[in-house]
């Protein structure tokens, strides 16, 4: 690596050809608070958003299920230091019970008054009216790791030309080495390497499986085991499966059992691979990539 011009680390992740399956954050309900201006490395804290809102949001979802991402809008967003509407989603993504809903605070501090445990399990109404479309929201959080920036930012803004309103840049979702990465909302599904195609049927309401991380549902096995389930059957229907569990094995890795509402199941044995060396993000030192693997599928009944 060129120490004056180094590779960044998505290009090195496209050249290895890095697999995506299993990297998706995990996060049963999504809540997405629109926050302008500069986003730090750690965005929660270190954003323009008060410090004291900031740290009491994070205790308040920690262990519920809940995940918290900022959000603005594509292009320029500054923050002129003055109260102003935030909107604010909350989606849950468990499938056969998706939903979205959407409201505006004056104030984010309005959010400490949100049922954290009650988003978390999926109960519905507690934020807002429901919104009937999907979201994609696009990380462009540079101060993570300039991947997202260089990548991201281009790919929100022109689907936000085409898609007005349902699209949003957002901090931290994971996997920079895979941007421009993505999360869609409802459904919680997870995608690397987006491109403004691949984003656009997304948005049309196509079931995308291409450059798919995985659903933030279920954990890291949990994920590759559906995707291999979908990869097997061909179902594409994004409310057929659910991960009903995930045990490690003895001998390292993990069985995951995929179920099908019409009563299908597979189990699905799930091993670790380890790769060549590479940073996780830009500087980071490199080390050997860990992927996860499907190794084997059977049909359990």
């Amino acid at each position: 690596m060129n120490a004056t011009h180094p590779i960044r680390c998505a290009a090195l992740a496209d050249e290895l050809a890095e697999p995506l399956a299993g990297t998706s954050a995990v996060a049963r309900t999504w809540l997405a608070l629109e926050q302008p201006g500069p986003w730090g490395r750690d965005a929660l804290s270190a954003s323009h958003l008060d410090h004291g809102v900031a740290k009491e949001l994070a205790s308040l979802s920690a262990d519920t299920g809940v995940r918290i991402v900022l959000i603005r809008r594509p292009g320029s967003h500054p923050d002129r230091h003055r109260p102003v509407p935030r909107t604010v989603y909350l989606a849950h993504t468990a499938p056969g019970s998706t939903w979205l809903e959407r409201t505006t605070v004056a104030d984010p501090k309005q959010l400490l008054d949100l049922d954290f445990a009650r988003a978390g399990a999926g109960a519905r109404g507690l934020l807002g009216t429901p919104v009937p479309d999907r979201l994609l929201l696009v990380c462009t959080n540079g101060r993570r790791d300039v991947c997202c920036a260089l990548r991201g930012r281009p790919i929100a803004a022109a689907l936000a030309a085409m898609h007005t309103g349902r699209v949003w840049e957002c901090t931290h979702i994971g996997g920079h080495r895979f941007a421009p990465t993505a999360v869609l909302l409802p459904t919680g599904y997870s995608y690397g390497r987006l491109t403004t195609e691949s984003g656009a049927r997304l948005l049309a309401g196509e079931p995308v499986l291409d450059n798919c991380r995985g659903r933030s549902t279920w954990p890291a096995a949990g994920q590759v085991a559906e995707l291999a389930v979908r990869s097997a059957t061909g179902d594409a229907d994004l409310d057929t499966l659910t991960v009903t569990s995930v045990d490690a094995l003895p001998e390292g890795g993990w069985l995951a059992t995929v179920t099908h509402q019409d009563g299908r199941t597979w189990r699905v044995a799930v091993a670790e691979r380890t790769g060549a060396a590479r940073p996780a993000s830009c500087g980071a030192a490199p080390k050997p990539a860990v992927a996860l693997e499907a190794v084997s599928l059977r049909t359990w009944s």
